[in-house]
């Protein structure tokens, strides 16, 4: 079993772990949320000056957690792709000095491919192959998962990401940032029914809708007419109401078209990645649906839904066991393709 040091900076959180296969010995995250909030989103150079700062403390301290000295290291690992080009710099260069000095292979890994690997901290018998229903602030993709590697885009989001109309939605609201957290909080106290909106379809040049795209953009600019018509009557927003309906449609369309998917290309088992995979709405909506299918659905404790090194670690560990490793002279790439992750390695 291979024990991986893994570093990840692609956006707003420095996070190091150490992982043995599927198990998380350490998993260090220092978050930016605070740092950001007052810009209402995440600003690219102070978030890759807090990394540079950030950085060092927290391998020092993955390593004392962890228990394991540098000769039990196997590999360093870290993410190169994609992300805030400034911020996969300040990780991909401390791993690479790292595995220059220590001796070590080094492994560039896929951001994507982490959110894959979230559920197998938690499922050691999950294996391939299964869907992936990936939803975050910048990605909503629904993959194929053949093995290692060999991964298919079924589905995606031809415009604002899960995440995203979350994040813009709370800003309509005055509600802050990051929006789903703060979204989801209120959802509990709304009425889900309270205002039908939008799930958004894409349609086809032939006729009828794709039926696996997303389109959230649609919704958002729902909500924001439905907000002025409100705020023209002179009444209190419903601030609850309008959360709870929201969210709902938004876990029924990604409901759906995972659903939709899986039963169409064959899969029995679902795998939720990304921040968007800990909204309450979507792990119930989802989890229903799919048991009426007689499918199975996996979910990533919530530490392992937002972006952290430990789901890092155990995709350069599949990696490392496949004889593979990169070069010191890759690059950090803000746009590569899930299905492209064969570039990484020589």
């Amino acid at each position: 079993m291979a024990t991986v040091l893994a570093i990840e900076t692609s956006c707003d959180e420095t996070s190091v772990a150490i992982v043995k296969n599927r198990e998380v010995l350490s998993n260090i995250v220092a978050s930016q949320i605070a740092l950001h909030q007052k810009y209402g989103g995440v600003v690219p150079e102070v978030a890759s000056r807090q990394h540079v700062e950030t950085v060092n403390e927290a391998i020092a301290e993955a390593v004392e957690q962890g228990g394991v000295s540098w000769s039990q290291i196997d590999a360093i690992a870290a993410t190169c792709a994609p992300g805030l080009i400034g911020a996969l710099l300040v990780g991909l260069s401390a791993g690479k000095t790292l595995a220059a000095y220590h001796n070590k292979p080094f492994l560039g890994i896929h951001h994507l491919e982490g959110h894959i690997y979230a559920s197998y901290l938690s499922e050691p018998t999950l294996q391939p192959p299964f869907l992936c229903l990936l939803v975050s602030g910048g990605h909503t993709s629904a993959i194929a998962v053949r093995g290692c590697g060999e991964y298919e885009l079924l589905g995606q989001t031809r415009d604002d990401a899960a995440g995203e109309a979350f994040d813009k939605v709370a800003r309509l609201l005055n509600l802050g940032y990051p929006g789903g957290p703060i979204i989801d909080k209120l959802a509990q106290t709304g009425n889900p029914r309270a205002f039908p909106l939008p799930e958004g379809r894409i349609s086809l040049p032939q006729g009828g809708y794709h039926p696996y795209d997303s389109s959230f953009s649609g919704l958002k600019t729902a909500v924001l007419r439905l907000v002025q018509k409100l705020e023209a009557e002179g009444e209190p927003l419903p601030v609850g109401d309008l959360a709870a309906s929201f969210q709902a449609t938004v876990a029924k369309a990604l409901t759906k078209r995972a659903i939709a998917c899986a039963v169409d290309y064959g899969f029995e088992t679902i795998v939720v990645g990304g921040g968007v995979a800990a909204n309450s709405g979507l792990r119930s909506h989802l989890q229903a649906a799919a048991g009426e299918r007689g499918l199975r659905v996996l979910f990533p404790p919530l530490k392992y839904c937002t972006d952290n090194a430990a789901m890092i670690g155990c995709a350069a560990a599949q990696h490392w066991e496949r004889g593979e490793q990169s070069s010191l002279d890759l690059p950090a790439r803000s746009r590569l393709a899930v299905t492209e992750v064969g570039q990484l390695y020589r």
